[in-house]
């Protein structure tokens, strides 16, 4: 017995030290359910959080940096190429996207470059141009590098992906607080919000939590009959058709009188 108590405060000897001198980030969102409505304007998630430091531990309070990062789900996107051909535009090229978030928001209480490093990117792919993949047919073509910039471009101008430098709060020694906007065109699914701990450019801790978009109230019994009961839908779609065709003719009729 003596013998597997010593072997047990071996084992968790290390974990003890770690707990005391490190620093570990817990953070919680206003709300982890988006709903989507007809009148859906988009919503806005606050983010707050600290930074649990170590009895030990003996580092600034000028040393620690925040990274926070909203992905949406992953899927395929089209990027095409428009070449002048017999005096006018058209697609000539075109490249898949193998994954490529539909959202992605990157927040930070300092300038990425300053406060993160090549190395640490590349390894939990936290800028925009890590989080989005160009492998297979793609990394084949010509040119892959313009086609992976024209995909973050379109996707910037259309209000899905952004960076908000300086937009995480550092409160006092341990607190941080940030906000991220999710605009009206996002989609369904799992969105992913990771928050990284950062010392001298490097992660030290990381924390993962989600985020469930769906469809609400007569949206989501329209969309759940459209996909599972695809019959009684087109029967009810034809009818509100002709509904809709009779309706109009009366209007008509009623007003010519």
């Amino acid at each position: 017995m003596r013998v597997l108590i010593a072997a047990f405060a071996v084992l968790i000897a290390p974990l003890a030290s770690a707990e005391e001198t490190g620093e570990r980030v817990i953070a919680s969102l206003s709300q982890n359910a988006v709903g989507i409505t007809s009148t859906f304007t988009g919503s806005e998630i606050f983010l707050y959080g600290a930074v649990e430091r170590g009895r030990l531990s003996d580092a600034r309070d000028d040393d620690i940096a925040v990274i926070v990062t909203v992905s949406g789900p992953r899927q395929p996107m089209t990027v095409r190429r428009k070449s002048r051909a017999f005096g006018i535009w058209i697609n000539t090229t075109s490249v898949e996207i193998d994954e490529a978030p539909s959202f992605y928001a990157v927040a930070s209480s300092a300038p990425l470059d300053e406060i993160l490093s090549h190395t640490e990117d590349l390894r939990h792919r936290i800028t925009v141009e890590k989080a989005v993949r160009v492998v297979g047919e793609a990394r084949a073509s010509a040119s892959p590098d313009a086609f992976h910039d024209a995909a973050i471009r379109l996707s910037r101008a259309a209000g899905v992906y952004f960076e908000s430098v300086g937009d995480v709060s550092i409160i006092g020694r341990t607190l941080f607080q940030t906000h991220i906007e999710l605009p009206s065109n996002i989609i369904e699914g799992d969105y992913v919000a990771r928050v990284f701990l950062l010392r001298n450019r490097a992660v030290i801790d990381k924390f993962t939590t989600r985020i469930v978009v769906s469809k609400v109230g007569f949206e989501r019994w329209i969309y759940a009959l459209a996909h599972e009961q695809s019959l009684i839908y087109g029967i009810l779609s034809i009818l509100v058709a002709l509904f809709a065709g009779w309706g109009a003719s009366e209007a008509f009729r009623l007003l010519r009188r």
